[in-house]
């Protein structure tokens, strides 16, 4: 492979639509309110994909220099534990990505005030210590806390706060909708990483519970997700919002093939569908709050 062409599957484009999302899910609502912006949306987007990519960056290069990347995996291969990437040098590159991230998350300051500092020094850390640091959160069962949170509630609530001004009980519902179906993109990851987790001492909830806790986990988090649907339709955005009901059938049926993975090709394929159920929800939600308002 050229080089351009390993960094790029370093960056693990698959897990991009996670950052988007949230973001288009929070403007779409901020439009159906009246008050979408942009520019302010704009940054938000860059530095969520900022962010995102580094933290796979971060990701790639920790889990190379622990070993806990091997063989034996049954998912796509590591840049730094395949040998493709000196660990040196995906270090640094995590360094740049992340650094450029927060420089492009200042813009937001403008639009929402300086708290939002502490949003963007948040994100950063944790985009190392998810794997990093002397407690690295998916290391001991707390992965799944972070996405749902900064996939969820703060990526959709600071979305809609620098275009609005306002944080509302619809945006709190938003971001747990978006952020379990996200989650469920890592279930599907931590349940094919089961055995080699545990042989690495990755504490991931799966490790503690089980593969059954995380199939009920995974069908649990997408009927929250449709629910958030129905509860929009209730509170007066329209019909349109059913549309977002399709990706979360689908994503019950994704359920049903998850428990019956055995392969690398079968979780691979789960993987991908509940990527797509991620970016479906997003595309189909926000079509529906645009189409609420439009016609």
């Amino acid at each position: 492979m050229s080089s351009a062409n390993i960094w790029f599957e370093a960056m693990r484009p698959k897990t991009l639509p996670a950052a988007v999302v949230p973001v288009m899910l929070a403007s779409s609502l901020a439009y159906a309110d009246g008050a979408f912006d942009w520019r302010a949306a704009t940054i938000c987007l860059a530095f969520a994909l900022l962010i995102q990519i580094g933290t796979n960056f971060a990701n790639d290069y920790l889990d190379g220099i622990k070993g806990t990347d091997t063989e034996a995996r049954l998912g796509p291969r590591r840049a730094v534990a395949a040998g493709l990437i000196a660990p040196r040098t995906m270090r640094r590159a995590t360094i740049l990505v992340l650094a450029f991230g927060f420089c492009v998350g200042l813009g937001l300051i403008p639009f929402g005030g300086w708290w939002l500092l502490l949003v963007g020094v948040a994100s950063v850390a944790c985009a190392w210590l998810y794997t990093g640091g002397p407690y690295p959160l998916a290391y001991n069962g707390l992965g799944d806390v972070f996405v749902v949170l900064f996939f969820g509630f703060v990526a959709v609530g600071c979305t809609y706060f620098v275009q609005t001004g306002t944080i509302s009980r619809e945006v709190v519902l938003l971001g747990l909708g978006c952020g379990l179906l996200v989650n469920n993109i890592l279930v599907v990851n931590n349940y094919r990483d089961l055995d080699e987790d545990r042989a690495a001492r990755k504490r991931t909830l799966v490790v503690f519970f089980g593969r059954r806790f995380a199939q009920i986990q995974y069908y649990v988090s997408a009927l929250i997700a449709g629910a958030v649907v129905l509860g929009f339709w209730a509170i007066g955005y329209g019909s349109f919002v059913f549309l977002a009901l399709l990706p979360v059938l689908y994503a019950f049926l994704l359920g049903l093939r998850l428990s019956m993975a055995e392969g690398p090709l079968d979780f691979l394929e789960a993987l991908k569908g509940s990527a797509k159920v991620v970016a479906a929800y997003g595309v189909l939600f926000s079509g529906g709050l645009l189409l609420g308002v439009l016609l």
